[in-house]
């Protein structure tokens, strides 16, 4: 199963905002394993912000590395995901 680093691996040379299609595209061109581009096809026909955004959105498991708490912080984190920033610490 594809990891957030995975997905992040093999976008880093990638524009944004950048669209599923130019996603998929540079992941191919990156030599992206099978597992990653399972992950990044099946992605919701959007435009995405940053790599960041496109692992969330790719439906895979976090990394090994992160902890409980990290993911607990993420999650509450979730509530902000379409706010502006400068709004945020309203």
């Amino acid at each position: 199963m594809a990891t957030y680093s995975d997905v992040l691996q093999y976008l880093s040379s990638l524009d944004y905002p950048a669209e599923k299609d130019d996603v998929v595209r540079e992941a191919e061109r990156e030599g992206a394993p099978p597992e990653v581009l399972r992950a990044l096809r099946a992605l919701p026909p959007v435009d995405y912000a940053n790599g960041t955004e496109v692992a969330r959105s790719a439906k895979i498991e976090a990394a090994p590395e992160v902890g409980t708490a990290q993911r607990a912080e993420q999650a509450r984190d979730k509530r902000h995901q379409r706010v502006s920033q400068h709004l945020r610490g309203i």
